[in-house]
């Protein structure tokens, strides 16, 4: 048996999945199966899926179920001791599986590894900071007050965390994920690999009725995890939701090509501060007011300028956004 199992869930994915198989397939650790879910997808996924000659690929077709379902499908399938997952639009470094497993092996109370991740342009040429947090041991409160692990294609998880908590909730539209490291977090330890090891891709394509279901299942799942936690976490709930706003508000920035979008992430920073006013105090906070003043003051065109001028001057000074440090494969 391997000892690792990844599952990639794959809907409609012929233009990103065999880049992301290519990135598991390429890992430095070998000793895994890899599974795909073929959630049903219309397109040439399956198509492309033949094209890949590796002993290790399976992959089950299954009607349309959504990404929840077809990651339990995929767990339910999976024979190694350690399950991990990428959708297929995502990427890894060669090392991710390597480092994440040492990390594990190192920590017997741990049930789960994450790495830091980086975000990438729909394009695959343009890489932005992503969340570069190192919280270890019992990890349950800041987990509360955010989403940290910032992507289902981030960790390494033990076969026996997963049958501690069970399956996805497949209720959820989204969020699904924050909702699973949220009760896996109460029974196990985190270990964190702290370098940027997961390439989470930015779609262009998101309208803003998704962000509206991002926002309404992120707030169903803090208020299921408040319901459940102890008495004394409780006054954590405010910078919870706050924390759901300013992400809100970075999305609907990404987004901000007309006056509508620019007032909703007006209103998104303007609910993160009434819910935690020390927020203000913050970088990213700080960072998404001058943003939306410098898109208020300056027409759309100028702004973009200036902010893109800006993420490469980041970019150039960072050495972990140089694409030849990510994309080494």
């Amino acid at each position: 048996m391997p000892i690792i199992s990844v599952v990639v869930p794959a809907y409609n994915s012929q233009s990103t999945i065999l880049e992301t198989i290519n990135s598991v397939l390429e890992q430095t650790f070998s000793d895994f199966e890899l599974i795909v879910i073929n959630d049903g997808s219309t397109d040439k996924t399956l198509e492309i899926l033949a094209t890949v000659k590796d002993a290790r690929l399976k992959v089950y077709s299954y009607p349309n179920g959504g990404l929840p379902a077809a990651r339990n499908r995929g767990i339910a399938r999976a024979s190694g001791e350690f399950i991990s997952f990428i959708d297929a639009d995502d990427l890894w470094t060669p090392d991710k599986l390597e480092l994440q497993l040492q990390a594990l092996q190192k920590s017997p109370s741990a049930g789960v590894a994450y790495s830091w991740t980086i975000c990438m342009g729909n394009n695959g040429e343009s890489f932005h900071p992503g969340v570069s947090e190192s919280y270890q041991g019992n990890v349950y409160q800041y987990l509360l007050i955010g989403n940290f692990i910032a992507s289902g294609s981030n960790v390494l998880l033990r076969q026996q965390a997963i049958e501690s908590v069970g399956y996805f909730d497949e209720s959820l539209k989204s969020s699904e994920d924050w909702d699973y490291w949220l009760r896996l977090a109460p029974k196990w330890d985190f270990v964190v690999v702290p370098k940027p090891q997961i390439i989470y891709r930015l779609s262009s394509g998101a309208m803003s009725s998704k962000l509206d279901v991002m926002e309404k299942y992120q707030t169903i799942v803090l208020e299921k995890a408040f319901a459940s936690a102890p008495p004394q976490l409780h006054n954590l709930e405010n910078r919870g939701f706050a924390y759901i706003y300013l992400f809100m508000t970075r999305l609907y920035l990404s987004r901000a090509n007309n006056a509508k979008v620019l007032n909703k992430a007006t209103e998104k920073l303007s609910q993160a501060i009434r819910f935690s006013p020390k927020i203000l105090m913050s970088k990213e906070a700080l960072l998404l007011a001058v943003k939306i003043i410098i898109l208020r003051i300056l027409s759309p065109k100028i702004a973009s300028n200036i902010l893109s001028k800006t993420v490469r001057i980041r970019k150039a000074a960072d050495p972990r956004l140089q694409t030849n440090s990510l994309r080494s494969y």
